[in-house]
């Protein structure tokens, strides 16, 4: 089964994007590792106001194939991408999780990764963690019914203050199959 890895930028107090969507607090001055990830990449799931935010910037991602989730977006003419109906998307995308390939990027927004993170989807968590507070903004983790814990992988710090903080997501045990054991 491939991965679905979840790597993105957050600021020290959880957002993903400021009181006004902007993320202009995101550190570009190096790669932070970006490049060795889209290499271990071949695939992007997104939702659809992420994708609606980088849809004019077509060859951002060359060579990537797109799944986008959506039930109202109509690609244009000359977008090669693949719309996954949210109604249903479940069945799609253990299809997409069974086929070979790379691991998918788990590329945003925050109500896609909490739909993923309820059906166990997400495999690793890639948090650059950005030397900023917001203090107001859009929080990484929405509505989460359950505990989620983590196993940490590794961590690497840069001289911008920006660190990254690998984990995996742990097992969810069945308490009532532990009992019967």
């Amino acid at each position: 089964m491939r991965k679905v890895i979840l790597n993105v930028a957050v600021s020290l107090d959880g957002l993903i994007e400021g009181p006004n969507g902007e993320y202009d607090w995101c550190l570009d001055d190096h790669d932070y590792g970006l490049a060795d990830f889209f290499d271990s990449i071949d695939a992007l799931f997104i939702g659809r106001k992420s994708y609606e935010l980088i849809r004019a910037n077509p060859g951002m991602f060359p060579g990537k194939k797109l799944y986008v989730f959506s039930d109202t977006l109509v690609p244009e003419e000359d977008e090669d991408i693949t719309i996954i109906n949210t109604a249903n998307f479940e069945h799609a995308v253990e299809s997409i999780l069974n086929d070979a390939g790379k691991s998918i990027w788990l590329f945003g927004g925050a109500s896609l990764l909490s739909a993923f993170i309820a059906k166990r989807w997400v495999t690793e968590l890639h948090l650059s963690v950005h030397p900023v507070i917001l203090g107001a903004g859009k929080p990484l983790f929405q509505n989460l019914s359950e505990r989620l814990n983590l196993q940490f992988i590794r961590q690497q710090v840069y001289s911008s203050g920006l660190i990254q903080l690998h984990y995996a997501l742990s097992p969810k045990f069945d308490m009532e199959m532990l009992k019967m054991l």
